[in-house]
C-alpha cells in the first residue's frame, strides 16, 4: 500500500496500517506517534521493538500483556536483577515471543541502563528527535532509517545497548512521538 490514508468503518481517515486490525486501530488512534517519557516506558518500547525485529507488529501487540508481565512491568531495576532462572522462565514463556538473543538483549540492556542515572535514556534518546518534518501524503513517503536513527542507533550501542540498529531506532522513534509519521490526512495527525 502507497496510497494515502483510508477512511474505516468509523468515518476516520487513518494510515492504511492502522485499519487492518482492532489492536491497530487502538495503537494507531491512542499510541503511536505520541510522546513518550520516562526510562521504563522507553525500555519498553525498546525492548518491543526489538522483539517485533523480524515479526509482525500485530504479534507484539497481542503478547504486550504477557511480555509486561514476564518482564515486570519493564522497570529497568527489576529486570536488571533478573538471573538464569529467570532467564529460563522467559525462554519457556508462551506468552511471548521466545527468541534466546533478544531474551538475553533485554536482560543485558537492562543491566547496563541501570548503571544510568535517572532520566538519561530519556534524555539521550528525545536529544535525537528531529525537527519537525512536513506530514508524509502516503506511506511511500515514510522512511525506514534517517540520519537521526542511524546516530540514535549508533550512540546506544556505544554505551552499550544491544539489538538496536538504524530500523529499529527509527521505529523506536515513531512509536514515541520523536517523529510524526502519521499521514498528512489522518484523523490522528
Amino acid at each position: 500500500m502507497t496510497g494515502g490514508a483510508i477512511t474505516g468503518e468509523d468515518g476516520k481517515a487513518r494510515c492504511p496500517w492502522g485499519l487492518s486490525a482492532p489492536e491497530y486501530v487502538a495503537y494507531h488512534d491512542t499510541e503511536w506517534g505520541r510522546p513518550v517519557h520516562g526510562d521504563d516506558a522507553l525500555f519498553e518500547r525498546l525492548c518491543l521493538e526489538a522483539f517485533q525485529s523480524g515479526l509482525s507488529w500485530l504479534t507484539i501487540l497481542r503478547k504486550r500483556p504477557a511480555f509486561r508481565t514476564a518482564f515486570a512491568g519493564f522497570a529497568i531495576g527489576k529486570v536488571a536483577a533478573f538471573d538464569e532462572n529467570d532467564e529460563a522462565r522467559l525462554l519457556a514463556d508462551e506468552g511471548i515471543v521466545r527468541n534466546r538473543l533478544k531474551i538475553a538483549a533485554t536482560l543485558a540492556n537492562a543491566k547496563t541502563l541501570a548503571h544510568w542515572g535517572p532520566g538519561e535514556l530519556d534524555e539521550l534518546i528525545w536529544s535525537y528527535a528531529p525537527d519537525a518534518a512536513a506530514a508524509p501524503r502516503t506511506l511511500a513517503d515514510v522512511p525506514a532509517v534517517t540520519d537521526e536513527s542511524k546516530a540514535l542507533a549508533k550512540e546506544l550501542k556505544r554505551r552499550g545497548v544491544r539489538f538496536v540498529g538504524p530500523t529499529t531506532a527509527y521505529a523506536l522513534m515513531q512509536a514515541c512521538g520523536l517523529v510524526n509519521d502519521h499521514l498528512a490526512d489522518c484523523c490522528a495527525r
